[in-house]
């Protein structure tokens, strides 16, 4: 809706399944859409998977014909203990989180080149940078995402591709299924869009960040190594 209103031209995708990664419906990407249209927005909805993100993309350059902005936002939840873990929990979460990042990515990295210009948002969580019990899988994909934006950050830049990671805190239908209504009131989805939409203006020189956002707080967050400690050891070694 942020950016539908300030003229954007829109793809939403939404697969529209559970939480948990079964199922599809074009119920929940045809809402948005028609909220758009209904204030006088242009939008489109595409219900693929985001491990097709050529389909996704292509939806994208048949309607308006150039992709300026890729936010990676997809995400499914399976928490589950590590011992009762399942192949199947692992593989599901990495599929979507990461593999699906990459893949919306690749799709329309071509198409940013040749432009000059892009801005790449990806969904990462505090799960990926703290870790999180029973969530082991998520916490691995979500970090994962980061490490992604950093690198993919310096092969773009030379080219006006910039890409940045958010960990926002936000209610969705998924944050509903951990988190009573009284705290989703305070985590409106509209606190995390000004930054996204600040990550995605031409004025932007934000490149290979991430910042921790939600409920009114935000910051940037950085890896910083310790002061250099040096051990001298003495003797021999058998």
């Amino acid at each position: 809706m942020f950016f539908a209103s300030r003229g954007a031209k829109v793809v939403v995708n939404d697969l529209g399944g559970a939480v948990t990664g079964q199922g599809g419906s074009s119920k929940a990407a045809d809402k948005v859409v028609d909220e758009i249209k209904a204030k006088g927005g242009v939008a489109v909805a595409n219900y693929d998977s985001v491990e097709f993100g050529d389909k996704i993309i292509k939806t994208a350059m048949d309607n308006f014909g150039r992709v300026d902005i890729l936010i990676n936002n997809a995400g499914i939840l399976r928490d589950i203990s590590f011992q009762k873990m399942k192949q199947e929990d692992w593989d599901i979460i990495l599929k979507v989180h990461l593999t699906g990042t990459y893949s919306c990515s690749r799709a329309a990295w071509n198409i940013m080149r040749e432009q000059g210009y892009g801005r790449i948002i990806n969904t990462a969580s505090a799960a990926g940078l703290f870790g999180s019990f029973g969530q082991v899988n998520y916490s691995a994909a979500k970090l994962g995402i980061h490490g992604f934006t950093m690198a993919l950050a310096k092969e773009g830049q030379k080219k006006n591709i910039l890409v940045n990671t958010i960990a926002p805190l936000a209610a969705s239908r998924m944050l509903e299924t951990v988190m009573p209504p009284d705290v989703l009131a305070n985590l409106k989805p509209s606190l995390v869009a000004p930054l996204v939409a600040y990550l995605s203006h031409d004025s932007c020189k934000e490149n290979g960040s991430v910042f921790e956002i939600g409920g009114g707080y935000c910051t940037k967050l950085r890896w910083q190594r310790a002061e250099v400690i040096f051990i001298f050891m003495t003797g021999s070694f058998l």
